[in-house]
């Protein structure tokens, strides 16, 4: 009896033993017939677990299985920090042969050649040992390679471009990794553009991977109630898509917590939006790999000016030319959506600000003034005024040891509230570069209570940040709960000869039209 089929989160997919989608259905830009037929090499980039490294090896096996040709799959990331062509090519090359051997394919001769030619022979030797049959290598990893182990990587597969054919040269070859091939040139030169004689002029096409959509979605766990009979909720199912976006690690990370931990493994009871929300707290709790590496960018300074820019909503003229934003793109951690930079779905801007907001949540005291009503819901109104005492004690202290300087405020008044709701609520964010602005939603209980964040800046003046901030809360309320209490809360971060002195900025008072409480900080 063949063993269930499970939702996968490591490594690449099989249909064996993995519920799957065909990966080649969200290639954009590529052409893969014309790639054997015409002879031709190409790039294929994506951000890390989009389906990159699936891709390949259901292609390889679909080619493997033909008559047309043979095609192998081999990862050079063993690799990663070696810049010196005469440790990486010999590396390579052993790659490949250990891969051909994993994959039942002909196994490449040693070669004696030098560095600077041993990554053209043993193409050449193995290209001559599958003969008849042309050739075709599928290069993963690629962007782990960096400086002249790059440039010498690519300048031998150039350098066999013009014998390619059948016992002579692989036919085609595709480099992939998360940047296109000019990007990773590019690096590898010291930041200086690759010109028409770089070392990789042949490339025909740069193609890329979409994230899933609605209907994939759907199609996915669709696989699995045709399976076992369990069937899952059109709410449950928007929700998956609106927290991932689609990203795929995320969608089968959503599904397989909600379905073997949430629900027990053989459980057929429905799929709710109440598990799925279960799965997403879950996961961003246990931190796992890939949501960890993404966290883990934040040690890079680089990348934290590109979290404060989204977080703070201000606008910044040079983010999107910025390497760290390019990276970031890369990473798939950012997009930029009608024309406005974000980070890439929800899922990935809670794990980056618990991350920015871990060190103050843990520093701040557990809170021993009451902080509930007697019916259990929050008492927001005493919460922000026991963060107003905290901020106008601590804050100047506090940012001196901070990492983040524009984002502070933002950062420490979350802190304050997950300090409070952690384990009886969560809080949804939202921010955007150019907004100016950032909501926070907190949900405690079965209630949800609105906190905008405005700064005044020292180009601002206090009445036009209110105002602004007022429209702003109320368009936002509107959309996720029109009868939920609202706060605006304003710091003012002018210098010191403009800004208000502490006691008149500590401040509290209705706005009589629309209901919502302003409190200056």
């Amino acid at each position: 009896m063949r063993a269930r089929r499970f939702f996968n989160t490591t490594g690449p997919c099989n249909p064996e033993d993995h519920y799957m989608l065909p990966p080649a259905d969200r290639l954009v830009g590529a052409q893969l017939h014309r790639y054997i037929r015409d002879k031709l090499y190409w790039v294929l980039h994506a951000p890390r677990q989009t389906g990159k490294t699936t891709f390949l090896q259901s292609w390889m096996r679909e080619i493997n299985a033909g008559t047309e040709a043979i095609s192998c799959y081999v990862s050079v990331e063993t690799c990663q920090g070696v810049p010196e062509p005469e440790r990486a090519m010999p590396a390579i090359c052993a790659a490949m042969k250990g891969y051909a051997s994993r994959f039942n394919v002909a196994v490449p001769e040693e070669t004696d050649a030098s560095p600077l030619n041993m990554l053209n022979n043993i193409l050449g030797n193995w290209s001559a040992l599958v003969a008849p049959k042309p050739l075709i290598v599928l290069f993963d990893e690629v962007d782990v390679l960096e400086g002249e182990a790059l440039i010498s990587f690519l300048r031998q597969l150039r350098g066999g471009f013009a014998a390619r054919g059948a016992g002579t040269f692989p036919i085609s070859i595709a480099l992939v990794g998360m940047r296109d091939l000019k990007d990773y040139i590019t690096a590898a030169k010291d930041g200086k553009a690759p010109n028409p004689g770089s070392p990789f002029n042949v490339k025909a096409d740069s193609a890329s991977l979409t994230n899933f959509t609605r209907e994939d979605i759907a199609k996915l766990f669709a696989q699995r109630t045709q399976e076992t009979g369990q069937h899952i909720t059109p709410e449950a199912l928007n929700y998956v898509y609106e927290q991932s976006t689609g990203q795929p690690w995320i969608v089968n990370s959503l599904f397989s917590r909600a379905t073997m931990r949430v629900l027990d493994e053989e459980s057929a009871e429905t799929v709710t939006l109440a598990h799925i929300r279960e799965a997403r707290e879950q996961m961003i709790l246990a931190r796992e790999t890939h949501l960890d590496a993404l966290a883990y960018r934040l040690e890079n300074p680089q990348i934290r000016i590109v979290m404060e820019s989204l977080m703070t909503g201000e606008s910044n003229p040079s983010l999107a030319s910025s390497e760290a934003f390019r990276q970031c793109l890369d990473l798939g951690l950012v997009t930029i959506k009608d024309g406005t930079p974000q980070m890439a779905n929800p899922i990935y801007r809670e794990v980056m600000a618990r991350q920015m907001t871990y060190s103050p949540q843990l520093a701040i005291p557990k809170p021993s003034w009451p902080w509930q009503h007697p019916d259990g819901s929050l008492d927001m109104d005493r919460l922000l005024a026991e963060f107003q005492k905290f901020w106008r004690r601590h804050s100047e202290v506090w940012e001196q040891q901070s990492d983040y300087t524009e984002a502070f405020p933002h950062l420490l008044l979350m802190a304050f509230l997950q300090r409070v709701t952690n384990g009886g609520g969560h809080i949804e964010r939202e921010y955007a570069a150019g907004r100016g602005r950032m909501d926070l939603a907190v949900e405690f209980g079965d209630r949800c209570y609105i906190i905008e964040v405005k700064v005044i800046y020292s180009y601002d003046t206090p009445a036009i940040v209110r105002e602004e901030g007022l429209e702003q809360v109320c368009a936002y309320r509107d959309r996720i709960d029109a009868s939920a209490p609202a706060w605006l809360v304003i710091f003012d971060r002018r210098e010191k000869s403009k800004a208000l002195s502490w006691d008149e900025r500590i401040s509290r008072e209705v706005d009589a039209a629309t209901g919502i409480t302003v409190l200056g900080c």
